[in-house]
């Protein structure tokens, strides 16, 4: 019998998040570049991973753990985009 836990709450949360954000993107409504596409992504993906440490699974693990680093890597490009002054 399965439980649901307060991690499973975080890790559905996470999951709708990145389906959303991929919605709305398909849908253009939301830009691939911008900086909330970026953020809603890395947030997704933290979220699942919460949810991953409590109930592991490797292969989800390390498709959050890339999928948020890449979202990492957008919010930086788009923030020094937003701030030359920062380069």
């Amino acid at each position: 019998m399965m439980t649901y836990q307060w991690y499973d709450f975080l890790g559905n949360v996470g999951v709708v998040l990145i389906l959303t954000t991929y919605l709305l993107l398909q849908l253009e409504r939301l830009s691939g570049t911008s900086l909330l596409y970026s953020a809603l992504n890395a947030m997704g993906a933290a979220l699942i991973l919460v949810s991953l440490v409590f109930e592991f699974n490797m292969s989800a693990f390390m498709v959050e753990l890339f999928w948020l680093l890449i979202s990492m890597i957008g919010i930086g490009i788009k923030l020094r985009a937003d701030n030359p002054d920062a380069r």
